[in-house]
């Protein structure tokens, strides 16, 4: 489950939910555990996209780039209208890896972009427990 959820969070194609919920369902775990480790794993993934923004516009001048300026200039101005809030968000497909992409390029802090992201991300599953009918054991 973690290396699933590590990888979903990242810019890779794919999704942690539904291994998640089977797990849930078919396979003799604790709920809790679960529920850990796919919200601890994927704030590691979406960490891992904040570390390649961080690095991100040390290429921007090179030909492959292939980012247009103006559509980073837009991702900072919603950044900055949204601010730190907007973290919570990093669960969304497609869009959270964008938000944790940009938090990078603007050096947001990690004791900020961590705990916002995981409460974010925990959520989810939570919502998925929850919403699967299970009780935490």
């Amino acid at each position: 489950m973690g290396v699933v959820s590590l990888a979903s969070a990242t810019i890779l194609p794919l999704g942690s939910e539904v291994l998640f919920l089977y797990y849930l369902n078919e396979i003799n775990v604790s709920v809790f555990w679960l529920w850990f480790v796919a919200s601890v794993f994927n704030t590691l993934g979406s960490t891992v996209n904040y570390w390649l923004g961080k690095y991100f516009r040390k290429f921007e001048n090179r030909a492959w780039f292939y980012v247009k300026l103006d559509k980073l200039d837009y991702a900072e101005k919603c950044f900055l209208k949204y601010g730190y809030w907007s973290l919570l968000f990093c669960w969304l497909p497609i869009i959270g890896d964008g938000i944790s992409l940009i938090s990078g390029i603007f050096k947001t802090p990690l004791r900020i972009f961590l705990p916002l992201v995981f409460i974010g991300k925990s959520a989810r599953y939570g919502f998925l427990v929850w919403g699967g009918g299970i009780v935490f054991t």
